[in-house]
């Protein structure tokens, strides 16, 4: 199967789809750092600056990939909407979807589509593949599930005019797996905020993000079993992100190397791709025997559902974890020295912690205050 990748990023989903088969002939994205990554981890891939600018898909193509932009939907953003500024560009997916009819369709996006508006998001995502004769299914998906340390939850939307699938997507369901919340494992928080959420995992970082309340790109931290509090090295970042190490290091050439961490933000988790990328080739004929349930026009939009033209619309019970691989503890995944978080960082983020009402353990405040006395 040929791919063309629109919003491709740095590859994550192209990388996990190559790695379960599939053959990457086009690839799409305007910023010119995650263009050098491109360029040099998918040579002679021709890649096209600007979606609105593509005329048609090549001929040969078996599944259009977006991943487009989520800054208008994400929580973390402006939630403008489907039609904001950034998240407005699936238009161009949708004109040529329409133009060329791939047999297969995959996008991606954060949780908070389903929810935003209403749903308006998911609501014009799956009106439109309907109206062009597509059969679709989504859920969200937790990197977790992968094996890496990494609370990251996002929708894959799969849509097909020639097969089911709902065949691909939902057919493997496992429990979640979490780790003991006690002190021999390490938490991963966001230093960055303090008011509004506090992004609080077990024995993981939570969702790696392009950017942060203080208005640049900027790690989570971790808070480790022995007391310390720091931050992961980037190709730490990369290797939670499925990536190999160093996988964004070209984009150095093209602009600041801290912009490597809205990169890897921004990417879509490989192990995830390549899962769904194997389902495809394997092509399953059922699905799981779950609970469904039919979907009224006043219900909020589910975790998971498959509907198509002349089918109706479903809602399925299935959870965020397809596949149970072994996960490693935090601490001990980490191949590289972390960076200790600054005394002033570290002050800052208790200030505003002290002055919120988020929970958390007693401990952690305790743990901190100790920190931040013992680096002053």
């Amino acid at each position: 199967m040929r791919v063309a990748g629109l919003f491709a990023g740095v590859g994550g989903i192209e990388l996990g789809l190559e790695q379960a088969g599939l053959a990457t002939s086009l690839l799409c994205e305007i910023d010119p750092r995650a263009q050098a990554v491109l360029e040099h981890r998918f040579p002679g891939v021709p890649i096209e600056p600007d979606v609105s600018a593509i005329a048609r898909l090549p001929n040969d193509i078996d599944l259009l990939t977006a991943g487009f932009p989520c800054q208008d939907l994400s929580q973390a953003g402006k939630t403008s909407g489907i039609f904001g500024r950034r998240s407005g560009l699936i238009r161009s997916v949708f004109r040529l979807i329409s133009d060329s009819k791939p047999p297969w369709v995959l996008i991606e996006n954060v949780p908070f589509l389903l929810r935003l508006d209403g749903g308006r998001g998911i609501a014009y995502v799956t009106r439109n593949l309907e109206r062009l004769g597509y059969r679709w299914a989504y859920r969200i998906v937790d990197t977790r599930a992968f094996g890496l340390p990494h609370r990251r939850e996002r929708v894959f939307l799969l849509a097909s005019r020639v097969g089911d699938p709902a065949s691909c997507l939902l057919a493997q369901d496992r429990p979640a797996t979490e780790s003991e919340a006690d002190g021999a494992v390490a938490h991963g928080f966001y230093w960055t905020e303090g008011t509004r959420g506090l992004g609080w995992a077990v024995d993981a970082v939570p969702t790696i993000k392009g950017g942060s309340a203080v208005g640049i790109p900027s790690p989570p931290a971790i808070w480790f079993p022995d007391g310390r509090f720091a931050t992961p090295d980037i190709r730490d970042a990369e290797r939670l992100q499925g990536f190999p190490v160093n996988w964004t290091r070209p984009a150095e050439k093209a602009g600041r190397p801290s912009y490597r961490w809205t990169l890897v933000g921004n990417a879509v988790s490989v192990p995830v791709a390549r899962w769904i990328g194997r389902r495809l080739l394997g092509q399953p004929a059922t699905t799981l025997d779950l609970p469904i349930v039919e979907l009224s026009k006043s219900a909020p939009w589910p975790r998971a559902a498959f509907g198509g033209p002349g089918i109706g619309r479903y809602a399925v019970d299935i959870g965020s974890f397809p596949v149970t691989r072994a996960r490693r503890h935090l601490h001990e995944f980490l191949n590289f020295d972390p960076m200790p978080l600054s005394h002033r960082a570290a002050d800052g983020f208790r200030g505003r912690l002290q002055r919120s009402s988020l929970s958390r353990p007693a401990e952690f405040d305790d743990a901190l205050a100790d920190y931040v006395g013992r680096a002053t």
